[in-house]
Parts: structure tokens; C-alpha cells; sequence
């Protein structure tokens, strides 16, 4: 069930809509959308849902829907209960018309004035191939002063590297309306977000990426985060250590075997991929470590954040029945 008025007298044929799930985020959320009605890009509609908040979140939202936000808001009204990122994304999704671009958004970050301009700018013309844009940040402290900016892309995109790191922080990208509509079809697994299953499945339909090495938002870093950011190497790698591969690997399998569970959907190189991985799943770390001699696009965007996801590949399979 859908709340609320979509935009009238639209200026242009795709209106970007912004999704935004709300979760007692009250501290951030008005900085957020105050930063939507900054945009230089004006032609865009929020929707947005709240999910289970026990603060004010939602009675922001619906000032805000009522106020500033007049005719520009959608509620996407749900059950009571508390779904979840992933699934409240997916909820906000489904109720996005066909043939708009779509944006995601978090409560508790700000965007700079040109990022949805930036964003459709690159997507222009992009057709019936489904396109991903995403971009760098500037990472913040809670007041949102800049400490550093997210790092820059060392390795182009696709599907291998994908499945082992996602690039696509959530609250950068911008999707096409192919590539919404590829979203739409496929439900995201459980244990994994939003974000990462968008480039997933892009890259896995040979479709593009961009990566625009402009930072677009200020990422707040407030100790609440569903994700945070690292800024140090040596820090997100000690962390991963420390995190060990059982999480990460069971991640990575949830991965391969939803991804083959649609793979007719996929590419055949795609296909292959999965097929070898899926594979040496189920085998030791002998099979493990030749599949990885003979697919040198398994890795990661450092050096040595590729041998710790190679570590992390081989002791998992060691684990695994042979």
C-alpha cells in the first residue's frame, strides 16, 4: 500500500525517485533531507518507509511530507514489524514506478548539491543496458567534519570482483531504469544488503558500471552505523583479522549459490564463474587454491586485502566437506 502524492506537472521523463528507510534515526535525519531539497537536480520524489522506529523518525518524515517536502513525498506503507535494510529497500523498491531512475539513500548522511545531477549526467543515454553509478565520499565524524575521503578505484569493475568486495557504497548509487527493473525481478538474499546485490546482479548481466571518483556525499561516521568505514589499511585489515573468514565466506557462498539460483539470467561468462566456484565449494583447499592459479579476477581492490580474501578462501575450504 502506497501514502501520499507523487510529483505533478513532472519537468522531465524520468524523475529520479529517492529511496529512504528510516530506523530511529532522528539525530541525522533532517540534515539528510535537507541536503535533498539542495539538489541541483529538483526533478525527484522520496520515497521512503519507516521501519519500526521508536523515536521520531516517522513523525519527522511526515512534517517533512507535509512541510517541505510537499508533493514530493511517497510513503510506502508496510507492516509494523521491522524488516530489516535489505528487505525494507526491496519494499521501497517494488513501489518505484516503471521507467525512473532510482537513488538510495541513508538517514543519517548529507548529500552535496550536485550529486544526483552528477549522477544522471553519467547515466544519460545508457539505453536498455542496466547501469550502475556510484561515487567516492567524504568519511566524517558525527558533526560531519571531513577526516578523509573514501578510496579511489584501483581495479575496474566486474562481476569476479564483485563477489569478492563491494565497491558500491549504498548511499552513492544511482540506478538506471533497466537496471531497477533487473532489481525489482530478482529478491535479495538475507544475509546480504542492498547495495552489494545491485552490483552483483549488474555486473552478473553484463551490465555497467560507472564509478565517478568525485566524492558525492559526507559519510557520517557515528558508532551506530549498519556499515561503517575504516579509513586506515592496516585498521580494516586488522578488523577482518580479527573477524576472521567464517562470516565473510558465508557471505561469499550465500552469494554463489542465490547468483545460481537465477544464472539463466546471467551471462555465460557469469555462468562459468559460478559454476567453478559453486564447484570447489564443495571440495578442499587443493581445488581451491587451483581454481584461484587459473582466475587471477578474484580480487580485491589492494594487494593485500587480495591475499586476505585468498587466506580467507583457502582455510574456509578447508572447513568444507570433500
Amino acid at each position: 500500500m502506497v501514502g501520499g502524492t507523487e510529483l505533478q506537472g513532472e519537468r522531465a521523463p524520468l524523475p529520479v525517485c529517492i529511496l529512504l528507510s528510516v530506523y530511529n534515526g532522528e539525530a541525522y535525519l533532517n540534515a539528510q533531507l535537507d541536503s535533498f531539497l539542495a539538489q541541483t537536480h529538483s526533478n525527484w520524489i522520496v520515497y521512503w518507509r519507516d521501519d519500526g522506529s521508536s523515536d521520531a523518525s516517522r513523525a519527522i518524515m511526515l512534517s517533512f511530507q507535509a512541510n517541505r517536502g510537499l508533493g514530493r513525498c511517497v510513503e510506502v506503507l508496510s507492516d509494523t514489524e521491522r524488516l530489516g535494510v535489505a528487505a525494507s529497500y526491496a519494499r521501497l523498491l517494488a513501489a518505484v514506478p516503471e521507467n525512473r531512475m532510482v537513488a538510495y539513500a541513508d538517514q543519517d548522511d548529507v548529500w552535496l548539491p550536485e550529486k544526483l545531477a552528477w549522477g544522471v549526467q553519467a547515466l544519460a543515454g545508457s539505453g536498455t543496458t542496466p547501469v550502475l553509478y556510484c561515487a567516492r565520499q567524504y568519511l566524517t565524524d558525527a558533526a560531519l567534519a571531513v577526516k578523509s575521503q573514501s578510496e579511489k578505484l584501483r581495479r575496474s569493475p566486474n562481476f569476479a570482483s564483485a563477489l569478492t568486495q563491494n565497491i558500491a557504497t549504498g548511499h552513492t548509487l544511482l540506478l538506471n531504469p533497466e537496471a531497477a527493473r533487473l532489481l525489482r525481478s530478482v529478491p535479495i538474499p538475507k544475509a546480504v544488503l542492498h547495495d552489494w546485490w545491485s552490483y552483483l546482479l549488474v555486473t552478473g548481466v553484463g551490465g555497467r558500471v560507472i564509478f565517478d571518483e568525485r566524492c558525492v556525499s559526507y559519510y557520517r561516521q557515528h558508532g551506530h552505523n549498519t556499515v561503517g568505514v575504516q579509513r586506515s589499511h592496516v585498521r580494516r585489515a586488522l578488523a577482518a583479522l580479527r573477524r576472521g573468514p567464517r562470516l565473510f565466506m558465508n557471505i561469499f557462498a550465500t552469494n554463489v549459490a542465490s547468483l545460481m539460483e537465477i544464472s539463466d539470467r546471467l551471462t555465460p561468462e557469469s555462468r562459468n564463474l559460478l559454476s567453478a566456484l559453486q564447484h570447489v565449494l564443495q571440495r578442499g583447499t587443493l581445488a581451491r587454491m587451483r581454481l584461484l592459479r587459473g582466475r587471477r579476477d578474484l580480487v580485491r581492490q589492494t594487494r593485500h586485502e587480495t591475499w586476505l580474501f585468498r587466506l580467507w578462501f583457502l582455510l574456509y575450504a578447508s572447513r568444507q566437506p570433500r
